[in-house]
């Protein structure tokens, strides 16, 4: 009896490894809203862009389309090289649920963020965030949530 549950625990346990991979694809979700960055303030006590600046903001989202206000944001960033990037870290807050991003912030061009964690509908999120911007004054930006 004890080599049957021994197999037995063994096949369950392959059976479940075997499934978990489609598991994660089929509940993959890509979620994109529009950031209007209307708050954003360097609060380090000097307006000279440079190394440390602290970056601070609380920001409302749309959705796609950038008619309907959906939720709000709230982070801050953490210049590392001037002219360049800044060092993120930020929580997007929806009606479902919250998802938490971390990464760099480039001054030019798209930025990749990775997904730490999310709240509500999107509790244990991992994935990557595409942040583009919108236009060239950095005042909205479109956040692509690609959750795995």
């Amino acid at each position: 009896m004890t080599g049957n549950r021994v197999r037995y625990a063994l096949l369950l346990t392959v059976g479940v490894l075997a499934v978990a991979p489609f598991a994660a694809a089929a509940s993959a979700q890509t979620i994109h809203v529009v950031e209007r960055a209307t708050t954003d303030a360097v609060t380090n006590g000097s307006k000279q862009d440079q190394a440390g600046n602290v970056l601070t903001w609380h920001n409302k989202i749309y959705d796609a389309a950038n008619k309907k206000r959906i939720g709000r944001d709230a982070g801050y960033c953490i210049r590392i090289i001037v002219g360049k990037s800044w060092e993120c870290s930020w929580t997007t807050y929806l009606e479902a649920g919250s998802i938490g991003v971390q990464g760099q912030f480039l001054d030019k061009g798209d930025s990749e963020l990775a997904i730490t964690g999310g709240t509500g509908a999107y509790a244990g999120a991992s994935g990557t965030m595409t942040l583009h911007y919108r236009n060239k004054k950095g005042t909205a930006f479109d956040f692509i949530f690609h959750l795995k």
